[in-house]
């Protein structure tokens, strides 16, 4: 289990994270939601390791990621996708793809085999793989920034706004590739400010206000939740299902009446 407790973070010498307590399940899918400013890629940014927590601490199954820079974050199998323009457009989608597996570099037999095991889980890198990363449309630039983190096998993977700037043909693909990693293992924590997208491929969701957790439940709950649709929803409550292991409790609760709601923490 991903563990933040008491963070406080930010730049420049303001707090963006106001002491922020998160528990992200292992194998699951969470997703970060919220208004603009709350703190949500900061959230990632602080469990990557490049921005390191003025106080507080984040754990990873009892490690203490905080402690570590990037590198040894990412030796603890904890791996990033950026919120856009994170490929070299000049190199092939290979070599793109191959640079997530830098730290194997020494090992070509083990490269090759992670190489061929991301290119059948993602057909553009085995179909296009000579095409220079520039060329590539949004869907299929994020497929590879995609492909290039799972070099490493991550037991997480953090995803920053992977619907930014997408077609809805690219967005099934990309939320599909997005459940297809969460099947063979890895927990996913990812930022969405497309709320019903990110909410229909999660199992947990989290509102994130003013740098702290405002609300916590089952991504079906939280859809279900009159306030947080009509504040991220553009209207009335999805039907979408509960997913399993849900807390049952929050689905009546709310962002406003959070005080008085024992579920909700902060």
């Amino acid at each position: 289990m991903l563990t933040i407790s008491g963070v406080y973070a930010g730049y420049g010498g303001g707090d963006v994270l106001q002491g922020l307590d998160l528990e992200v399940p292992s194998g699951a899918i969470t997703c970060i939601v919220g208004p603009n400013g709350a703190g949500k890629s900061t959230v990632l940014r602080v469990v990557s390791g490049l921005l390191k927590p003025r106080l507080g601490t984040v754990e990873l199954d009892g490690v203490r990621l905080d402690q570590l820079g990037t590198a040894g974050v990412l030796g603890k199998g904890v791996a990033q996708v950026p919120q856009s323009q994170a490929l070299f457009p000049q190199m092939t989608i290979r070599e793109n793809v191959l640079l997530g597996g830098y730290t194997l570099r020494r090992d070509k037999r083990l490269l090759t085999k992670r190489y061929d095991r991301v290119a059948e889980l993602i057909p553009i890198v085995a179909e296009r793989s000579n095409d220079k990363a520039g060329n590539l449309s949004g869907g299929q630039r994020r497929m590879v920034e995609i492909a290039r983190c799972l070099m490493v096998e991550p037991s997480v993977l953090l995803l920053d706004e992977p619907s930014l700037g997408l077609d809805p043909m690219s967005l099934t693909g990309v939320s599909q590739l997005v459940k297809d990693a969460n099947a063979g293992g890895t927990t996913v924590l990812l930022v969405e400010q497309n709320v019903r997208l990110g909410l229909s491929m999660a199992t947990h969701g989290v509102v994130l206000e003013g740098g702290r957790v405002a609300l916590e439940a089952a991504a079906g709950d939280l859809m279900a939740n009159p306030e947080v649709a009509e504040l991220y929803l553009g209207g009335a409550p999805s039907k979408a299902p509960a997913a399993a292991g849900s807390t049952a409790a929050a689905a009546g609760s709310t962002p406003a009446a959070r005080s008085g709601d024992a579920s909700t923490k902060r």
